[in-house]
């Protein structure tokens, strides 16, 4: 009975989708950093559209100066890496447009980025974009999406239980 009472809570963090799109397994991503989950498990997005929300309630805890990804930090310590796009670093920015800063609070579904897609497809090996757990030491299981497609704020795409 105290075990009930005292035990442990099951911490489970549930991401959704923080673009419109089609859902690709991480090993099939085509950049082996990526699909050889040296930065971390998660899962990627082919975008239809050139928007990148919160997947989840969280601090912005980088935002890099060349706009192509964003750090995040929930409130368990989870935090993701989105990648927007295969060596974007490249552009330098062009094509990016941030609309929050490091410090920053933000709710699932509040808008971090907005890009060009057409520059990107046309300027970068590809547009997929990573979701990565880059903290995986905290992670116990990790449940992924069985749909091929995700839409903004309503597919959750992953479920992060932690240790």
């Amino acid at each position: 009975m105290f075990k009930k009472l005292f035990g442990k809570k099951e911490n489970v963090e549930h991401l959704f989708a923080p673009i419109n799109g089609q859902v690709i397994k991480m090993e099939d991503v085509p950049d082996p950093v990526f699909s050889g989950k040296l930065m971390g498990d998660g899962i990627a997005i082919l975008p239809k559209e050139g928007l990148v929300v919160a997947p989840i309630d969280a601090e912005v805890v980088q935002v890099f100066h060349t706009k192509h990804a964003i750090g995040l930090k929930t409130k368990s310590g989870i935090e993701l890496l989105m990648h927007i796009g295969l060596e974007t670093v490249n552009l330098k920015g062009e094509g990016f447009e941030v609309h929050v800063a490091e410090g920053q609070r933000v709710k699932a579904g509040d808008k971090l980025v907005t890009f060009d897609i057409e520059f990107l497809k046309s300027n970068a090996p590809s547009i997929i974009t990573p979701i990565v757990i880059t903290n995986g030491e905290l992670v116990e299981k990790v449940e992924k999406t069985a749909s091929t497609e995700a839409t903004i704020n309503e597919t959750e795409i992953m479920s992060i239980a932690l240790k």
